[in-house]
């Protein structure tokens, strides 16, 4: 993984209810370090949809919980041209950890909308957001690494979203 990404399963307690979950703790000292959440959000995204790239400059760090559906989330450093990609669903529940610094964004996989909710460490400010954008296919995103690995066949070509799974 990138420097500071970071996942952390989130246990489920069933019983013949259904089950509780605690998604959120500050003594998560393995997954927030000294971040403190300031700000929660929630997203609803059709199946298909990619929602990328964007980036936060002033150190904001998110942290993204899919609670339905599943979700592609992608970060891209441009220093390294190193990509990360991380599946999450809502049938096996994980923390995310993004720093703000790297490009990042998603893609709703599977036939199902994706709710996701995301913490986040600075208030968003509709004044001065703190976003840098770049199209979800900018054909100069080309990884040189993925996952840590310089021999995936995605490697040296511009980021497709829509590469088949199964390649």
């Amino acid at each position: 993984m990138l420097d500071g990404i970071r996942i952390k399963p989130v246990k489920r307690f069933s019983d013949e209810r259904g089950f509780f979950c605690e998604v959120m703790r500050s003594d998560w000292k393995d997954l927030f370090g000294d971040d403190a959440i300031v700000q929660v959000n929630h997203s609803f995204t059709y199946p298909g949809v990619v929602r990328a790239w964007h980036r936060h400059l002033r150190g904001q760090v998110d942290y993204f919980l899919v609670l339905k559906g599943a979700a592609k989330i992608c970060a891209f450093d441009d220093k390294s041209a190193e990509l990360n990609e991380i599946v999450s669903s809502g049938l096996d529940l994980q923390g995310v950890r993004m720093p703000g610094h790297y490009w990042h964004g998603f893609k709703a996989v599977g036939t199902e909308p994706v709710m996701l909710v995301y913490f986040t460490t600075k208030m968003y400010d509709s004044k001065s957001p703190d976003e840098e954008r770049r199209d979800w296919d900018d054909p100069t995103l080309i990884p040189k690494k993925i996952n840590g690995k310089a021999s995936d066949e995605r490697v040296g070509k511009s980021w497709d979203w829509n590469y088949p799974p199964h390649k």
